[in-house]
């Protein structure tokens, strides 16, 4: 259960991602490229976030797969000078999530949580996001399974292929 001061943080979060995945979808800031990851800036507010999609997507429900439509699955990390962000991992599975569910992440064998709000996931703490950023810079894959309002299990996979490279660029333009 997140404490209330989470809770109060997840409320500024939630403001926070819903104006970036709306820059991202009109964005033509995208800065650089490394293998399976982007990196954006912006300028008003100052942000840069590194993002992927996802390689493969298996959504189930009763134990069968079924065909489902989500909106954008993005896996991403943001940099926020100005709202002290370094570093907020965040996941949209492109519906709502489940009330009161968290999302699962296996990073190369290594388990994480990420509590959810609406359509978007994140770690419940800075030092969770620090240890899962430090996780995946080592991985090769990134695994969330979540499960949608309406009960379908989805089952996410990311590549990390130029994770490192992405995240720190991003890091490295938005501490200037």
């Amino acid at each position: 259960m997140t404490s209330l001061l989470g809770r109060a943080m997840a409320g500024a979060f939630m403001a926070l991602l819903a104006g970036s995945a709306v820059a991202q979808n009109a964005s033509t800031n995208r800065v650089d490229a490394m293998t399976d990851w982007s990196v954006f800036e912006g300028q008003d507010p100052r942000e840069c976030w590194s993002v992927t999609t996802y390689k493969e997507s298996v959504n189930t429900k009763d134990g069968r797969v079924v065909a489902v439509t989500r909106g954008e699955i993005l896996l991403m990390v943001f940099y926020r000078p100005g709202a002290e962000v370094t570093g907020q991992v965040a996941f949209t599975g492109g519906y709502p999530f489940a009330d009161g569910s968290t999302v699962n992440v296996n990073v190369s064998g290594t388990e994480f949580e990420l509590f959810t709000e609406g359509e978007w996931a994140w770690p419940a703490t800075p030092a969770d996001d620090a240890k899962l950023i430090t996780a995946m810079k080592r991985g090769t894959d990134a695994v969330l399974t979540a499960r949608s309002a309406r009960g379908t299990q989805t089952r996410d996979t990311f590549s990390l292929l130029g994770f490192t490279a992405a995240v720190e660029d991003a890091e490295a333009r938005c501490s200037s």
